[in-house]
């Protein structure tokens, strides 16, 4: 497969200045990150997006991030919230609770929390202030978010008893008594873990399905959730740029949503089993994007490029680690640990040490209580035989959480060349429409 666009494609982009030249050409590239915030917007603009933005029809948001740059993009209003809810309404595992019309709690990074806040704020012609109220974190008639902290190890017992108390209140309003639950999988972990220790665990109903999204999600806080909840549980992929294109079965496959959307595979790397995400996607009318390289890894069942094979999404391609074996993968590193002990909760691999061939993996595990010796030593060789440093593991009661919400994999010092890079270059904001702001839901 090429991946070059189909006839239809290539008439839906015609009037695109961005594309104008491969369209003469006939061929169209690898489209990258830089090149779409190249002379943003004018880039973008024709007369119908400029249209588009003048009605409200279009909007500027900005792409979430972890451990990389924001990128500007230009999108539908409540574009990723939409292709969720089509998501939710036809996957056999839990479309049931969609059609019962179960309310959507939503508990993932504060700044998703502080969108919707300043959405409302502005639809009352406002600026938001202060700690939102319940009202200013609902989304919509079915949505609404229950996070107000930047870091999810800080929550105080008043935090999860007020969340818990809104879950409840959310669940009382539906005539089953039944909710659905959204989630960062991490922040759902806290959550747990914080109920239990704090007598609290059986204010918490239980929901009627759980979908984990915005962030890779560890196998054992995986296996840790479904420890916790009889329900079906469904991971997320996509993006803010993209919407959603995968979810999970039953079965721990994955399930394509490729509606207006086409993937190939490129290995990251000559030789590499890793490959890039290349999609070409003309389902946001604003913005479509021929052969994006969306930034995102995976493995296959074959270690092959057929799309249709995907088994595994690994990580973020900026934040590949070089190792003499080739490009590990923050899900090759996830691997190797819940390989060795399901007691892990987070992890985080940092290079240096003192040493240039050295590495610190500091983890927590989900009960506080240290690693045993044997873990310790088999963790410590896991990350020799994968990254071919020398490792010593150590033991925290917590680690600190990224600024976007999210908890990054791996820290380099900044000279190292395994410091994970920026993959996208953020386009100035345009001099009149919407103001940017952080999108309220997206994969990383």
């Amino acid at each position: 497969m090429n991946g070059q666009p189909t006839p239809d494609v290539i008439d839906r982009i015609r009037d695109i200045p961005l594309y104008r030249t491969a369209i003469e050409r006939g061929h169209f590239p690898i489209l990258e990150k830089p090149e779409i915030a190249r002379g943003f917007p004018d880039n973008w603009m024709t007369p119908r997006l400029a249209a588009a933005l003048a009605t409200g029809e279009a909007e500027f948001v900005l792409s979430t991030g972890t451990n990389h740059a924001r990128m500007q993009i230009i999108r539908p209003p409540y574009f990723l919230l939409n292709s969720y809810y089509r998501l939710w309404s036809e996957h056999p595992d839990i479309a049931a609770t969609w059609a019962e019309g179960c309310p959507r709690v939503s508990l993932t990074t504060v700044l998703a929390t502080e969108h919707v806040a300043r959405v409302n704020a502005r639809k009352r012609g406002e600026e938001p202030s202060g700690t939102p109220s319940p009202a200013d974190r609902r989304l919509d008639e079915r949505t609404f978010y229950l996070n107000l902290t930047l870091d999810p190890g800080h929550w105080q017992r008043a935090d999860v008893e007020r969340m818990l108390t809104e879950i409840r209140d959310a669940a009382r309003a539906h005539p089953g008594g039944r909710y659905h639950l959204d989630c960062s999988s991490s922040h759902l972990a806290h959550l747990v873990r914080k109920a239990v220790a704090w007598g609290l665990w059986e204010h918490l109903p239980r929901p009627a399905s759980i979908v984990h999204a915005y962030e890779h999600t560890p196998a054992n806080v995986a296996r840790y959730l479904r420890e916790h909840f009889d329900c079906p549980i469904v991971d997320l992929f996509g993006s803010t740029e993209l919407g959603y294109l995968y979810s999970s079965d039953r079965g721990g496959g994955y399930r394509p949503h490729l509606e207006d959307m086409s993937v190939e595979l490129v290995p990251v790397a000559p030789g590499s089993t890793i490959h890039s995400l290349i999609v070409t996607s003309v389902r946001n009318p604003y913005m479509p994007l021929v052969r994006y390289r969306s930034g995102d890894c995976v493995r296959t069942a074959d270690s092959g490029t057929d799309p249709a094979r995907i088994t595994r999404f690994c990580g973020r391609e900026k934040e590949l680690l070089p190792t003499p074996r080739g490009p590990v993968a923050q899900g090759d590193l996830d691997d190797a640990v819940s390989a060795v002990t399901p007691r892990v909760f987070l992890h985080r691999l940092h290079l240096g040490d003192g040493h240039e061939d050295g590495a610190v993996l500091r983890c927590t595990t989900f009960d506080g209580a240290p690693l045993r010796a044997a873990e310790t030593d088999a963790l410590a060789h896991a990350v020799r035989e994968l990254t071919g440093r020398r490792c010593r593991v150590e033991h925290h009661a917590q680690l600190p959480i990224g600024p976007s919400g999210k908890y990054p994999w791996l820290a380099a010092p900044p000279s190292s060349p395994a410091t994970p890079t920026a993959n996208a270059t953020v386009a100035p904001a345009p001099p009149s429409g919407p103001a940017a702001g952080t999108t309220h839901g997206g994969p990383r």
